[in-house]
């Protein structure tokens, strides 16, 4: 096996970092990766990846920070907003505070696990491309663009925003929560989800390509309407059917994926 110069650190190394860490060191890479909970520490020393416990806040963080990026010349942050939990959480702020560690790092690229809700949602159902320009006013849509902007726009590291659809795999899949549920709002509106081993494998192609300093959607390019989807779901797995709202007009949108072929020879290989 070729071992690679690059180390690498995963910023949340939950349901998507955990695997992605455990593929980059199939491959020769060498992973520190970062955890909240003292009880995933072992299980990440387990996996040959470096375990760090950290918590980042608007006010400061807890945990070695500076360690956890010094020697990398890749970070890799995948941390959700936290926003449903925490409706007052401040994830702009978290990722000001991250970015005086950064600053200080030998971190030269950064790959932001950023989400497509930064899109609005319109009864038109819009295509966006990523010429598109962010335009989501939901709370959590302001913050997520916020901080992307502020990547962007550091000139200490190059960062490539990567704005996943939904996410999909393993037990995750959007109809366990769904199903038996009733009142659901824009039955009409298009899917835009994505497997994680497609996930994993656009992350890895990023690092492999050096495809930097740009921003990548990534999305199955399938976009059935959200009830027919997830009404087959329900139905292949033997679950109550989700009932909707169809008292409405649905408001939704479709996100292509225009650079994934032509920057990174991308192809998906995991129907949702």
């Amino acid at each position: 096996m070729q071992i690679k110069s690059s180390n690498i650190s995963i910023l949340g190394c939950g349901w998507l970092g955990l695997p992605l860490a455990k593929m980059l060191i199939e491959n020769g890479y060498s992973v520190k990766g970062s955890t909240t909970s003292r009880e995933k520490i072992v299980k990440l020393r387990e996996e040959n990846i470096t375990p760090y416990q950290i918590k980042l806040f608007a006010e400061g963080v807890q945990g070695d920070l500076t360690s956890f990026l010094s020697h990398s010349e890749i970070l890799i942050l995948d941390i959700p907003p936290g926003l449903r939990s925490d409706p007052e959480a401040d994830f702009t702020g978290k990722i000001e505070k991250l970015l005086s560690y950064i600053k200080k790092s030998d971190i030269k690229n950064v790959v932001f696990v950023s989400s497509t809700s930064v899109y609005k949602d319109t009864e038109e159902f819009p295509e966006y491309t990523e010429a598109s320009a962010p335009n989501g006013t939901s709370r959590a849509a302001v913050e997520i663009i916020s901080a992307e902007k502020m990547l962007k726009e550091t000139p200490d590291f190059e960062t490539t925003i990567l704005r996943f659809g939904g996410l999909l795999g393993g037990d995750r899949h959007p109809v366990n929560f769904l199903s038996g549920r009733n009142g659901i709002k824009n039955p009409k509106a298009p899917v835009n989800l994505i497997q994680q081993e497609d996930c994993m494998e656009i992350i890895f192609r990023i690092i492999e390509n050096e495809a930097w300093g740009t921003v990548i959607n990534a999305v199955y390019p399938n976009h059935p309407d959200k009830e027919s989807y997830y009404a087959e779901k329900a139905e292949s797995n033997n679950l109550p059917l989700p009932e909707y709202d169809h008292s409405t007009a649905s408001k939704g949108k479709i996100i292509k994926s225009e650079r994934l072929q032509g920057l990174l020879d991308f192809e998906f290989q995991h129907k949702i």
